[in-house]
């Protein structure tokens, strides 16, 4: 018979945790290196910080053979805080190849900032923040989720904010911090009322306790539910939580921005999802009509904000992004919602993992054309974009190629293929007034879309100006591109991953 103490001793697959721990330990190094570079030098911190997110990234390779699981109850080793699965492992390929990608922008954004941004600093941030990301799709348990929550979030605060001076980066810090710690402390409120309920934090656990609650508890339980939900909400910029986002983008280095607008939403939506599908699913009829009027509501705010905005207006190319980016939290909210209603939940959140995989590219791509034109146009205004095609053409045959992407046009195979299956689970799962709503906003979207493609290639009002790119920059650019026609050629490619493997 075992003692209490032998109970508790857990041992640790370090493979499985490998991405999340290098992502960690060289955050860790870039601080303390920090302490010891001189300033004439610290661009090498940014190349150790490409380096450990390319090092994470390659350490998903040997997991893909198949499940991997540790921290796992010794009673029960099916009952385990960290599961290397295949939703984990393709949400870990998004979040740390995002953070990369927003790392080669950050190195020509640091360079050309001229000490207004302190660069250990940053990359100690960037690089907790990725950590965090990368560690929650594989938390198989509320405690260790919202850890990871948190370690992801809290450094983008301050990489919001980190711009020296700048009272616009600081208002925006100051809005995302609010909105965040509010959306934190209401999914404390929640996790405690589910855990009070079930008396597990375990995703699995709870899914089987939940449905025995005593009648004394159920509105408790039901309570947690809703509270949930509502912090998750947040963390997605559904609306009406979307509030901060527009300010948020604008006032972060663009880097954060582009960062925050792929990473910062897998680790809402892979939040989202684990919450909802793995742990309750016997309350799918308490969520699945709430996420269904969410991603309505989303889908058709953000459209509308981004079609209202000005091409002469300061920061509007930032802006549009900004609630372009509040209108495709909505698509991808929908198969979620889906799932509540389908027999096969899986291929349901299968399709928003697709989806995830799409916009992350391309939406990545967009915004390193917008850090390129900023180098010379700091207002960031669509209307600087005249005449790109003119200035460069290949950048501009990219960011078009993005735009239709984003919009669901040829030859952005890989955007319409991604709708296409957003739409087909709605339909499936009988929410066709949910699809409806989906069409009238794709429409919407096609409009701003393509009034910003059509401008890359008017003739410009001036002398075009030469864009001199650096490498990293390039490299962002080409690999964004490169995925993006890649996956246009073979959209199977993202298609394969409608089995997650989650159940």
């Amino acid at each position: 018979m075992s003692s209490p103490a032998q109970s508790v001793v857990q041992s640790v697959d370090w493979v499985a945790i490998a991405p999340p721990t290098i992502t960690a330990v060289v955050g860790l190094l870039v601080l303390v290196a920090d302490l010891f570079v001189d300033d004439r030098k610290k661009v090498l911190l940014g190349w150790v910080s490409v380096a450990g997110l390319t090092a994470s990234t390659l350490a998903l390779l040997p997991l893909l053979d198949g499940d991997r699981s540790t921290f796992c109850l010794t009673g029960d080793p099916n009952v385990c805080s960290y599961t290397a699965d295949r939703f984990a492992l393709v949400i870990q390929f998004l979040v740390l190849g995002g953070a990369l990608l927003a790392a080669l922008l950050s190195m020509t954004a640091l360079k050309d900032a001229k000490k207004e941004l302190p660069e250990g600093e940053f990359w100690f941030l960037l690089l907790s923040s990725a950590a965090g990301a990368a560690l929650l799709p594989a938390s198989r348990d509320l405690a260790t989720l919202i850890v990871a929550l948190e370690v992801a979030s809290l450094p983008a605060f301050a990489l919001v904010g980190i711009r020296h001076g700048d009272k616009r980066s600081s208002e925006a810090a100051l809005k995302f911090f609010l909105s965040s710690v509010t959306a934190t402390a209401v999914s404390l409120m929640g996790i405690s009322f589910v855990y009070a309920s079930t008396g597990t934090l375990y995703l699995t656990e709870i899914a089987d306790n939940i449905r025995q609650v005593d009648g004394q508890f159920h509105t408790l339980a039901q309570a947690g539910v809703v509270l949930t939900l509502i912090g998750f909400a947040f963390k997605t910029a559904a609306v009406p939580f979307h509030f901060w986002v527009p300010d948020t983008y604008v006032g972060a280095p663009l880097p954060v921005a582009a960062y925050l607008s792929v990473v910062g939403k897998a680790v809402g939506f892979s939040g989202l999802i684990l919450v909802t599908v793995v742990a309750l699913p016997s309350y799918a009829d308490l969520w699945g009509p709430a996420l269904a009027v969410l991603a309505a509501l989303t889908m058709t705010i953000g459209n509308v904000g981004a079609l209202r905005q000005q091409a002469t207006r300061a920061y509007s190319a930032v802006r549009l992004l900004a609630w372009s980016s509040v209108g495709q939290a909505g698509y991808l909210l929908v198969p979620i919602a889906a799932a509540a209603y389908s027999d096969d939940a899986e291929k349901a959140i299968g399709s928003t993992v697709a989806y995830a995989l799409m916009y992350a590219a391309v939406n990545l791509g967009a915004f390193a054309v917008a850090a390129l034109v900023a180098r010379t146009q700091p207002l960031n205004r669509i209307s600087d974009y005249r005449g790109l095609y003119a200035a460069s053409p290949l950048t501009a045959l990219l960011l078009g190629f993005f735009l239709l992407c984003l919009a669901g046009l040829p030859p952005g195979i890989i955007g319409l293929f991604a709708k296409v299956t957003v739409f087909s689970a709605a339909v499936d799962a009988g929410l066709g007034w949910l699809a409806v709503i989906m069409a009238v906003n794709v429409v919407i979207a096609l409009f701003y879309y393509l009034q910003w493609t059509a401008l890359l290639f008017r003739a410009p009002e001036r002398e075009p100006e030469k864009y001199r790119v650096p490498a990293p920059l390039t490299a962002a650019i080409a690999l964004t591109g490169v995925l993006g026609i890649a996956l246009s050629g073979a959209p199977q490619l993202v298609l394969r991953f409608s089995d997650t493997g989650l159940f």
